[in-house]
């Protein structure tokens, strides 16, 4: 494996992570009826699942390699 891509991949999932913790506040205060907060949760969350999505293709051309 390319150290290149190991770097890659550990960038996107450090990316990921600090994505997923910045929605906490949004998703709480959605639970506490703030529908503004529901609508930025919602998008933060379409795009972890994208980013998530560029990971697993990642990894899986590492593994190819």
């Amino acid at each position: 494996m390319s150290t290149t891509l190991n770097e890659s991949l550990l960038s996107q999932y450090e990316e990921l992570k600090v994505l997923v913790e910045s929605l906490q506040t949004d998703i709480v205060k959605h639970a506490g009826g703030n529908n503004s907060a529901g609508i930025r949760a919602r998008k933060g969350l379409r795009e972890a699942k994208k980013l998530a999505a560029s990971i697993v293709k990642a990894s899986i051309e590492s593994s190819k390699k």
